[in-house]
C-alpha cells in the first residue's frame, strides 16, 4: 500500500505491508531518499507494516531543508500521529543519527532500534566546528556544481567503494535538489549535531530501557567504534559485519537482513 503523504505539515512517506505488531521506520542516509533500502525494506514488509520516510532536504521533503534534528523529530512525529507506539526504527547514517536523536527526545516512542553506520556526535567542540566547515564546503559545492556531479563525487568516496552496481541508486539520488542537500548538510549534517552520548547514557540507565542493535561494516572502523558505543550506553548490542564498509545493508544485504530480523523477530 502506498500512502504519499507529502504535505506543508509532514514528511513524504510510504507505507508497505500490512501486518500486526509494532511499525518499522526506515531512515535513510544524506543524499538518499525513501526508495534507498535494496532488499532490507520488503524483507521487512513481510508481515509487518513498514513505513519509509524522506527526510527533511530530500525527496518529498525537500521544502524542509532548513529542518535542524530536533525539529526533524517534530516532523517525524507529526508524519506518524496515527501509528501507534511503541515504533520499531531503523537508520542508516544520517538516518542512524536522526533516530538517536529521536530516542533521547522521546524514548517512550521507540520500542527497538536499529542503527546502521550510526554516530550519536562529535564531542570535541574544535573537532565539531571543523567538520562544520567540511559540511558547509561540501553544501557550497553542490549548490555550485548541481546535483549530478556532487553524487558523482559522493559515490566516489572511499566509504562507498565497495557499493554493488545496484546499490548506487542514481535516479534516486540525482532526484533530489542542490537546495534541498545543501540545506541538510549546514542544518543536520554531523557538524550541526550537538553530541547525543551523555543523553543516551540516561537513555541507557532508564527503568524502561529501548532494545538496541547497532551495526557497522568491519572495514568502517570510525563506526565500528560508534557503534560498540552506542551498544554499551543503551545496554544493547554491537554487530560487526565482515568485509563489509559503512552501507552494511546495501553491500551486504543478506546479513543484514538476517541480523535485523532476528533482532526485531520474525513474523
Amino acid at each position: 500500500m502506498r500512502s504519499d503523504m507529502g504535505t506543508s505539515d509532514v514528511l513524504g512517506a510510504d507505507r508497505h505491508g500490512s501486518g500486526e505488531g509494532p511499525t518499522v521506520v526506515l531512515l535513510h542516509g544524506f543524499a538518499q531518499d525513501r526508495r534507498c533500502w535494496g532488499p532490507l525494506a520488503p524483507a521487512l514488509s513481510a508481515g509487518r507494516t513498514v513505513v519509509t520516510v524522506d527526510l527533511p532536504g530530500h525527496g518529498a521533503s525537500a521544502a524542509f531543508a532548513h529542518a535542524d534534528l530536533d525539529r526533524t523529530v517534530e516532523l517525524l512525529d507529526a508524519t506518524l500521529v496515527d501509528v501507534p507506539d511503541p515504533l520499531d526504527v531503523v537508520g542508516y547514517s544520517m538516518g542512524g543519527r536522526v533516530a538517536l536523536t529521536w530516542l533521547c527526545a522521546r524514548p517512550e516512542r521507540i520500542g527497538r532500534l536499529v542503527t546502521i553506520g550510526a554516530t550519536g556526535g562529535i564531542e570535541d567542540a574544535r573537532q565539531r566546528a571543523e567538520r562544520r566547515t567540511i559540511d558547509e564546503r561540501r553544501a557550497a559545492a553542490v549548490e555550485h556544481d548541481g546535483v549530478d556531479a556532487f553524487v558523482e563525487w559522493w559515490l566516489g568516496q572511499e566509504m562507498f567503494a565497495r557499493l554493488p552496481d545496484w546499490a548506487h541508486f542514481d535516479e534516486e539520488r540525482r532526484s533530489n535538489t542542490a537546495a534541498g542537500l545543501a540545506g541538510s548538510l549546514r542544518h543536520a549534517g554531523t557538524g550541526a549535531m550537538r553530541p547525543l552520548w551523555s543523553q543516551l547514557a540516561d537513555v541507557g540507565r532508564s527503568t524502561d530501557p529501548v532494545s538496541v542493535l547497532a551495526i557497522a561494516g568491519e572495514a568502517d572502523p570510525t563506526f565500528v567504534g560508534h557503534a560498540e558505543r552506542i551498544a554499551a550506553s543503551l545496554g544493547g548490542t554491537a554487530r560487526i559485519v565482515p568485509g563489509a564498509g559503512h552501507a552494511v545493508h546495501l553491500e551486504r544485504p543478506e546479513e543484514c537482513v538476517e541480523a535485523v530480523i532476528g533482532f526485531l523477530g520474525a513474523r
